[in-house]
């Protein structure tokens, strides 16, 4: 790809792991633009063994964008703007337990998402990550025109209801609209843009009128074809581009601790397809 790193497909659709690429190293701009193309052709990039210090994510991410904190979770310890998505041993529910993008209730959601594992289950735990631009062009043509006619509803107080893990002492934000087929910034694919967390209904529709259409691309968002999997160990960072890609934390390690620090990055008005 560069002389400063490697990309391995994991598969067709989505996933690459990076490799000769140091994190915690200062690289030079054209191989931080290096990263971000393989980023936005391929949804989820990840990296291994890397000795990263919440310093290091945090400069790391700093070449990417402006980071943007989510208001819901707690944030590190003298790193405002990086929050600890955590489960102890004591705890049942996780945070991300379904297939989302991250914070899509906002106007501008956050284009990218930099996952660091810092302390892991001895099993389980994995996250799961679907291409909404894989899933939007299997689609027929007659659903894809469908869908480039429609804005939908998004927001957050459903799920802050339903919810055991996110503060809910701050009150939800309120609902906005967004293009249901958007076109990426950088490669000018097309990739849908709903998730099941987040989005209510279409505008101009109500929720029962809504629910099946909805429902349809839920679950045809998830097939295998469209996914990756990625499975943590020590020293994993994970990058992913929020607004093409779904992902899912497994909740499959009951009884014991995971940990992990997040940054998100501050996105732009999305570009309606």
């Amino acid at each position: 790809m560069t002389d400063s790193f490697e990309a391995r497909w994991l598969g067709d659709a989505i996933g690459a792991e990076i490799t000769g690429f140091d994190l915690t190293a200062r690289h030079a701009p054209e191989d931080y633009a290096a990263i971000r193309r393989v980023l936005a052709e391929r949804g989820v990039i990840f990296f291994r063994g890397q000795d990263v210090k919440p310093a290091d994510h945090a400069h790391f991410a700093q070449q990417f964008g402006e980071a943007t904190v989510g208001k819901y979770v707690d944030t590190v310890p003298g790193f405002p703007l990086m929050t600890e998505v955590s489960k102890a041993e004591d705890q049942v529910d996780n945070i991300g337990g379904g297939w989302h993008a991250d914070q899509t209730f906002h106007a501008e959601p956050p284009w990218g998402t930099i996952l660091v594992a810092r302390e892991l289950p001895r099993h389980g735990g994995d996250t799961l990550f679907a291409s909404m631009a894989a899933a939007f062009d299997a689609l027929s043509d007659g659903m894809k025109d469908t869908l480039r006619g429609l804005r939908a509803v998004h927001g957050n107080a459903r799920l802050l209801a339903a919810s055991k893990r996110l503060n809910k002492n701050i009150s939800p934000a309120p609902e906005l609209v967004h293009p249901v087929v958007i076109r990426h910034p950088v490669t000018g694919r097309e990739s849908l843009f709903v998730n099941a967390a987040y989005t209510l209904r279409f505008e101009g529709w109500t929720e029962r009128e809504s629910a099946p259409l909805l429902d349809f691309l839920y679950v045809h968002g998830q097939r295998p074809e469209f996914q990756c999997r990625i499975v943590w160990e020590p020293g994993m960072v994970v990058f992913w581009d929020n607004i093409q890609v779904w992902h899912y934390a497994s909740n499959d390690y009951q009884g014991q601790r995971r940990i992990m620090h997040r940054i998100a990055i501050k996105g732009e008005p999305l570009i309606a397809a």
